[in-house]
């Protein structure tokens, strides 16, 4: 039943989710669904930060279940906070950098704007493509159904194409990711990345671009070549 494998615990700034370890995943998925849909009223709009506990999960396995949640009733997911760091206080400080406190968010009609550095176990979500201007620290993590610019270091993990488009872009001043996922492509800092150019004259200081050509997650350095070759 979903009342016993599923049991969500709340604070005033976020979320615990007990989930239970012996459940099948895809059953899982439905009783987490039934839950907060079950529950949208109560919890209206808020924005709200995340933690999973009870079962050891996989970064994809998050993503889906924040997908889950966000698809089944109103809250906005605004960071995952790990299972050893999940206090109110942790939660707190996540939900006030979303909002302002240490980090800007800005609209645009066709992208967005981030100002602030992404810090271990904060999610950066959004509909649109974003740019951030700052870093993505390794455990931070950026999910975009458009493209993602980094104006500093990329050490994190950033989803793009969320919706399944792998004509999507990752950029960056320094990258350096722990992984990087276009559409359905991923590509991991221990995986050997497919290389185009022969040149590799001060590769680690160069912006690179991160993008799928057959199949296979590409990462080079930018020039007006690599623009006009991918169709930007």
């Amino acid at each position: 039943m979903a009342n016993q494998s599923v049991v969500i615990k709340s604070n005033k700034h976020g979320l615990i989710v007990v989930l239970d370890e012996k459940t099948e995943w895809e059953i899982l998925k439905k009783d987490v669904a039934e839950k907060f849909k079950s529950s949208a009223k109560f919890f209206g709009d808020a924005q709200m930060a995340l933690c999973f506990q009870g079962r050891k999960l996989s970064f994809d396995e998050e993503l889906e279940l924040s997908d889950t949640i966000s698809s089944n009733c109103q809250i906005r997911v605004v960071c995952i906070v790990d299972e050893n760091e999940a206090t109110e206080q942790i939660m707190k400080q996540a939900v006030e950098r979303q909002q302002g406190g240490d980090g800007d968010l800005m609209n645009l009609q066709d992208g967005r704007f981030y100002k602030g550095t992404l810090r271990s176990g904060q999610v950066l979500e959004s509909e649109t493509s974003i740019i951030i201007l700052g870093d993505v620290n390794p455990g931070a993590r950026v999910i975009s159904k458009g493209n993602v610019i980094v104006l500093g270091t990329l050490k994190g993990n950033v989803y793009v194409g969320a919706s399944g488009n792998e004509s999507a872009f990752v950029a960056a001043l320094s990258m350096d990711p722990m992984q990087i996922r276009i559409g359905d492509v991923i590509a991991r800092s221990s995986d050997s990345r497919p290389v185009r150019s022969a040149r590799k004259k001060k590769a680690d200081e160069t912006p690179k671009i991160a993008f799928v050509e057959e199949g296979n997650i590409y990462i080079e350095p930018i020039t007006k070549e690599v623009l006009n070759e991918i169709n930007l």
